[in-house]
């Protein structure tokens, strides 16, 4: 199983947009300063999530979703909670 995610900056409100095989476990890594382009907004905040079956749909969903990054389309999936 893989996931996209959104993470929120509880520092600055920007979000994070990533994919995984274990969410929970990557959520941490963010947390503990474990990623380069989070390590300085931490706290982070997992604000949606979506699974997939393989790497290969979740990559694709994650470019999805950066390319309407702002829009309206992304603000109603962190509006969404899962």
């Amino acid at each position: 199983m893989w996931f996209v995610y959104i993470l929120k900056s509880l520092k600055d409100g920007r979000y994070y947009i990533g994919s995984t095989s274990d969410i929970e476990k990557r959520v941490e890594r963010h947390n503990h300063g474990g990623n380069v382009s989070t390590k300085n907004r931490r706290p982070l905040e997992l604000v949606y999530f979506e699974s997939y079956n393989t790497r290969v749909d979740a990559t694709h969903r994650e470019r999805v979703i950066k390319s309407y990054k702002g829009g309206e389309a992304f603000g109603k999936l962190v509006n969404m909670r899962r």
